[in-house]
Order: structure tokens, then C-alpha cells, then sequence
């Protein structure tokens, strides 16, 4: 169902609020650029730190401008199965694609917990549901037993995997089939995910690469892998540089270098400090994003 470039939206801010047209702009920008489809309210979005009227918004926000000429998977996850539901039946009412589900972070819920939430969240809504497995951060991580239970459910369709293991693509696809859907959630290990055997990924890199991901990915399909190493090896510096910290505080200084919204974060987050700037800047500036004078290279 899903497969190629997804971004993980920033939520541009300003002055501590939701930033609404610059947000729309943005979203507007990434589907002029080809992106295949976008995702707002996840980690990237900073969902943590919205609060549910801000949530609800962005998404219509997002919905709005998307206007079905790319899909929108919305990050409508929670640690409470009670506010994941609430939140996924705004986005399918707004007319999201799909949604994306974050582990119960925090709570450290057993296997069985695992699927009793994800299962009361598909019970509850009627869209395609992803699961979102990133036990870095949700001190949790889903066994392949549990994917396999939940796979089986009808609108469960796939995983964004975020767990850096790459042999995760290749056991989840033998045990879970052909169809089910696998997402990456790191930019750094592409190549090996999609060589494991993965659909796509759900990107921090496109928030300011997004042409270039998009041909990477064409150079992928038609099996060019000439074009596909080059492209990949421009973007490596920058993909790492955009978690020298914690995510999104690099990536929004980048955004911001290149004049696509301010580069503010909520607290508890804060802007990167002065070492992560200048790598951003120089990774930048080596996959000619940035030219001499800071400034967006031409597209």
C-alpha cells in the first residue's frame, strides 16, 4: 500500500505557537518537490509537546493542502490507548490515508499489552494502521510474534521500523508476507533496508532533501545503482548530522538555513548548540544544498 519517500513533517513554530502558514507552505513545497506522501504529527513534528487541539489542527492543516495529490498518514500514536483512538478518529474524519502508531512510550507494556493496544486502536477505527516500532525512544520494542497477531488483523498493513536492525526487514516480510508494509525510520541504513527487502521510509532527510530522496528511490526501481550510490553518499553527511542531536533540533536549523521556516523548537527541547550547527552547515554545504554564501543552493 505504501512505498517510497514519506517525510516525517516538522512543525514549524513561532514565538511558541504553531505556525500555520508556514506550515502549509512548507507541506507545499515537499509535494512540488515530488515527495510521495507526508507524515505529520510524528517524532519529527515534535507530537509530545502539542497539545490535542494543536494536533488536530495540523493534521486538517496538513489534509488541506495534501488535498489527495499525496497520501497523509497521520501520527495519531499515545501511550494511552484511550487518547490513540480519540486522536485517530479526528484524522479519519479529517480524511487521512492512514495513521501511524507510535509504541506506548513509558508505560513499558508486555507483548500482550502491545497487542491489546494496537488492537483495541483497529477495532475502534476504520483506516490502515502502521505501527510504529522505535524502541529508542518508547523503551519498548515489538516481537515478531506480536507483528505477526497484528498483521493479521485487516487494517493493520505494515511497520515504520525504526529500530536500526537490519535484519528486521527480511524476518518481518517472511513472517508477516509480501503485502505487509515496511517502512524504515532511520535514513542513514536505506541502502540496506531496501536491499532487506523494505517499501520505503519515513524520512527526517526529506524535510530538506526531499527532490533528491525521491530520485534515489527512482534510481532504486529501475535498478540504477550507479545513480542510487552517488546520491546516497552526497546525502550520508547530512543524514547524521541530523541526529548529532536530539531530532528535530537539527533538522529545523537546517530548515531554517534554508529558508523554509524558523528553526524554533518547544521546550523541552532547545536549539542545537554550536558544534551540530557547523556540521549541519558544512554536510549542507558538501550535497550543495547550502551555497558559499548560506544561502539554498538552486534546485
Amino acid at each position: 500500500m505504501f512505498k517510497g519517500c514519506y517525510t516525517a513533517l516538522i512543525t514549524p513554530m513561532k514565538g511558541g505557537k504553531v505556525d500555520d502558514k508556514a506550515f502549509q507552505r512548507f507541506v507545499q513545497w515537499q509535494i512540488e518537490q515530488g515527495i510521495h506522501g507526508v507524515v505529520p504529527c510524528g517524532t519529527t513534528g515534535e507530537s509530545p509537546t502539542l497539545s490535542h487541539p494543536e494536533h488536530d489542527r495540523v493534521i486538517e492543516l496538513c489534509i488541506e493542502v495534501a488535498a489527495g495529490k499525496v497520501p497523509v498518514i497521520a501520527g495519531t500514536g499515545s501511550n494511552s490507548t484511550d487518547e490513540a483512538i480519540r486522536l485517530t478518529l479526528h484524522a479519519q474524519k479529517a480524511g487521512a490515508t492512514a495513521s501511524l502508531q507510535v509504541m506506548p512510550y513509558y508505560n513499558k507494556p508486555t507483548q500482550e499489552g502491545l497487542y491489546q493496544h494496537f488492537k483495541a486502536i483497529h477495532d475502534a477505527t476504520e483506516i490502515p494502521l502502521l505501527i510504529y516500532n522505535i524502541p529508542g525512544r518508547s523503551a519498548v520494542d515489538m516481537g515478531l510474534e506480536t507483528m505477526v497477531r497484528l498483521a493479521k488483523l485487516p487494517r493493520i498493513v505494515g511497520v515504520k521500523d525504526a529500530t536500526n536492525d537490519l535484519t528486521r526487514p527480511v524476518t518481518t516480510r517472511l513472517a508477516c508476507g509480501p503485502e505487509f508494509c515496511l517502512l524504515s525510520g532511520e535514513d542513514p541504513t536505506i541502502g540496506g533496508f531496501l536491499g532487506q527487502g523494505g517499501h520505503g521510509i519515513i524520512s527526517v532527510c526529506t524535510n530538506i532533501a526531499p527532490k533528491l530522496n525521491v530520485q534515489m528511490f527512482e534510481a532504486w526501481w529501475r535498478g540504477d545503482m550507479a545513480a542510487f550510490d552517488q546520491i546516497r553518499d552526497r546525502l550520508m553527511p547530512v543524514s547524521l548530522a541530523l541526529f548529532a542531536e536530539t531530532s528535530p533540533g537539527p533538522v529545523k536549523y537546517a530548515a531554517s538555513l534554508l529558508g523554509l521556516c524558523a528553526g524554533e523548537v518547544r521546550l523541552p527541547l532547545v536549539e542545537p548548540g554550536e558544534a551540530t550547527k557547523t556540521r549541519m552547515r558544512e554536510a549542507l554545504a558538501g550535497a550543495g544544498l547550502l551555497g558559499a554564501q548560506g544561502q539554498r543552493a538552486a534546485e
